[in-house]
């Protein structure tokens, strides 16, 4: 099976499309959350849309007049929290960190993601969720990293962590707790 999170609109276009065009079917869960449909930075340009253009399974910094070897940290996400971390890099004015997307989860996009780690050879790779630590993507593409480093033959070895502690619940149910919790893992990512 397929299982996505397209940050833009070409991208869940594209994901569709090659969904229909396979010549064999496969199961395709897009987990999407609704705030994209309306979210002005998710959106694309027509000639995101063009021929010959496909969907990516990792997407890569679009930081502009950042040195790749002066790059101290390169964040994996998926989905919204991507546009959370943008955000704060500009608002700090930080060009030493790159912001990765991990859009298709499974199967894990080994080749994708090693070109994106390589193009950094002096950072740290760091995983970056907004979910609790036992309800999001961690623990599915933590071990897959751990072999992805080895394989490379990396010093790294174990996969960094920004996001919400282990809970119980998907949320704590305040606006000022959730508030709380998104910039305390901001401040843990852009350290």
């Amino acid at each position: 099976m397929k299982v996505v999170n397209c940050t833009t609109a070409a991208q869940y276009f594209h994901v569709l499309r090659r969904q229909c065009r396979r010549p064999f079917r496969k199961p395709l869960i897009v987990v999407a959350p609704k705030k994209l449909l309306k979210l002005k930075a998710a959106n694309s340009e027509i000639s995101d849309f063009d021929q010959g253009l496909r969907f990516h399974r990792v997407l890569p910094d679009v930081l502009e007049g950042k040195d790749d070897k002066k790059v101290r940290k390169v964040l994996f996400c998926s989905g919204q929290l991507y546009f959370d971390l943008e955000a704060e890099r500009t608002k700090r004015g930080i060009n030493d960190i790159a912001i990765c997307r991990l859009e298709e989860m499974s199967p894990f996009p080994f080749r994708s993601t090693e070109t994106e780690i390589k193009k950094y050879p002096n950072a740290e790779t760091m995983w970056v969720q907004e979910e609790p630590k036992n309800q999001g993507p961690f623990s599915f593409v933590e071990p897959r990293f751990r072999n992805l480093f080895k394989k490379m033959g990396l010093k790294q070895r174990d996969l960094p962590y920004a996001g919400r502690a282990i809970s119980a619940s998907t949320a704590t149910g305040y606006g000022s707790a959730h508030k709380q919790e998104l910039q305390s893992l901001l401040d843990k990512a852009m350290a």
